[in-house]
């Protein structure tokens, strides 16, 4: 195999790769009519079990349907409105079930309109995707419960470390419950929690679930040629990182451990998830399930305790929604950076982005970070480019000969093998020479491709002049056809392939190349482009030198 194969092959299998996740996607198996609101009505009037009411290990709970109530999806909301604004995030509750409805990140642009905070969590009729919780056992408040609170606002004020809001519950069988919500300063982290009062004559032992709902369609923005991962994830120290597609919760086949004593369950997609985060130590079981219409919920149960007749009890879980932010996430929760999936070269790609995040602290822009990242990585693999451009280089110098061969034999192709393996041989030229430094460096390319990708920390990141946004295209197309001019470049100084279908091929290539990096990210084109440069003057350097001193030795 020389060397213009192995990167035609490289491009292919690259561009297959992509692609077939993309059609993978795209095949995910539709909800059928059967699982819509018919069936979820049949489940609910069947009860917990008929409706895959999760189990606490030992003890069949007694729950309603976990759904998102049908007035979620209307603009019409049930219940009132409460606002709570912090200094990196504006929330909104709703006292019908004291559901978290809509999360607005102040420090993120949406994708769209920049001028616009992100939202994360919203209910409307286009998209769900809320945070519920409620308590299990007896008539005890759920989400599906009418809460009342004291004010319709709340707001962090100066030099406060946390706001804190109280829902109350009507009381039910002799149990008073309160809902309270915790926003802390600078933090994505919300405590849930619930208090308990058991004026009833005897004790109880409730459970309490915290779940997300969310319908399957991917973020906005999110590209066929750059997809990415939007589902359910799932956390233990025994069983480690799981992702649940949401075809997986469609079959009832989603592979995860149902019970534990640490781990959380989250939902992700691109850049952002939101997870519960129950404490290690404590009994919990994880659930999934197909919910009516387009709606998966992904939730936790965990046992309250036993409260006596005339005690109280309080417990909270804390609820990450927010960035993925590497170096934040790994000190909430353990394995919560996993989140930030780099596939099965993380651990090449979690060594690049410390590296590229370092560079940024120091440089303060990560365009320049990206361009020093690929100087480092070409100087590291400097003497492998070298050994594959000197085969490639010998082999320029061997083209005349190779031509006359050619010309001998015609059409007599095995004729023609047997003789260039003899000039090989003479030569001293091995014409897989550059092939083995191109694949070493092929899953140092993949895993930085993947650190650029899914990094959120380049989310909106300028760079220079046009570039204002490094996680998305180039808006005037000028990085890919440059780069598609470097290509050009490095093609000229390649040896020109003995066959000519294959010589058409590497002549068309750097066009295709440049259109189908019309819709990269800015970044991930920036270093190709930086790296190709690299490229050029090392294969530049040592194609001249070889060339020269060929000149002189036929001279003398």
């Amino acid at each position: 195999m020389d060397p213009q194969r192995l990167i035609l092959f490289f491009v292919f299998s690259f561009s297959v790769f992509l692609l077939l996740d993309a059609w993978q996607r795209d095949q995910q198996p539709k909800p059928s009519a059967a699982s819509g609101p018919e069936k979820a009505a049949k489940a609910e009037q069947a009860g917990p079990a008929a409706s895959g009411a999760p189990l606490v290990p030992g003890e069949k709970l007694r729950a309603t349907q976990a759904a998102v109530p049908q007035e979620g999806r209307r603009a019409v909301e049930p219940g009132g409105a409460i606002r709570v604004e912090t200094d990196v995030l504006i929330a909104e509750l709703n006292t019908h079930g004291g559901d978290l409805r809509r999360l607005q990140l102040k420090k993120h642009r949406d994708l769209v309109d920049k001028k616009k905070d992100f939202v994360l969590l919203e209910t409307t009729p286009e998209r769900t995707y809320l945070a519920q919780s409620g308590l299990i056992g007896g008539e005890l408040a759920n989400h599906q419960t009418l809460f009342t609170a004291t004010a319709e606002t709340y707001r962090l004020a100066d030099g406060d470390a946390q706001t804190e809001v109280r829902l109350r519950a009507p009381a039910s069988g002799g149990v008073e419950v309160m809902k309270v919500y915790r926003f802390h300063r600078g933090s994505y982290l919300i405590d849930v929690g619930f208090e308990l009062e058991n004026k009833s004559a005897s004790a109880i032992q409730p459970y309490a679930y915290f779940q997300i709902v969310r319908d399957s369609k991917p973020p906005v923005g999110d590209s066929a040629m750059l997809p990415t991962f939007t589902g359910v994830a799932v956390y233990t120290d025994k069983e480690k990182f799981q992702k649940v597609a949401f075809s997986d919760i469609e079959k009832g086949k989603a592979p995860y451990p149902k019970n534990s004593e640490d781990g959380w369950i989250a939902m992700l997609q691109h850049y952002f998830l939101s997870a519960w985060l129950p404490p290690n130590g404590k009994a919990r079981e994880f659930y999934t399930r197909r919910l009516q219409g387009d709606l998966y919920a992904a939730g936790v149960i965990v046992p309250v305790g036993s409260v006596a007749a005339g005690a109280s009890a309080s417990f909270s879980v804390p609820l990450y929604a927010g960035p993925q932010e590497q170096e934040k996430l790994a000190k909430i929760a353990p394995g919560l950076d996993l989140t930030i999936d780099y596939g099965w070269l993380t651990v090449i790609a979690a060594p690049l982005f410390w590296v590229l995040a370092w560079l940024n602290q120091w440089v303060g822009n990560w365009g320049v970070a990206i361009i020093l990242l690929t100087v480092i990585i070409k100087l590291l693999f400097y003497p492998l480019s070298a050994t594959s451009y000197r085969s490639m280089a010998k082999m320029r110098v061997l083209a005349p000969k190779m031509q006359k061969l050619k010309d001998q034999y015609g059409n007599d192709r095995q004729r023609m093998q047997q003789a260039m393996m003899e000039l090989y041989k003479s030569e001293k030229v091995n014409p897989l020479g550059g092939c083995m430094p191109i694949v070493i460096q092929i899953p140092v390319f993949i895993a930085l491709y993947w650190v650029l990708l899914a990094s959120v920390e380049l989310r909106h990141a300028p760079f220079m002049l046009w570039i204002d946004d490094l996680s998305t295209p180039d808006p005037w197309f000028i990085l890919p056809i440059l780069m598609g001019l470097t290509m050009i470049v490095q093609t000229w100084l390649n040896p020109v392939p003995p066959d000519p279908v294959q010589a058409k091929v590497m002549k068309i290539m750097p066009i295709v190349f440049s259109i189908f990096f019309f819709f990269f990210p800015a970044g991930l084109v920036l270093y190709w482009l930086v790296n190709n440069v690299l490229s050029i003057a090392q294969q530049w350097q040592i194609t001249y030198a070889m060339e020269h001193a060929a000149t002189q030795a036929r001279k003398s």
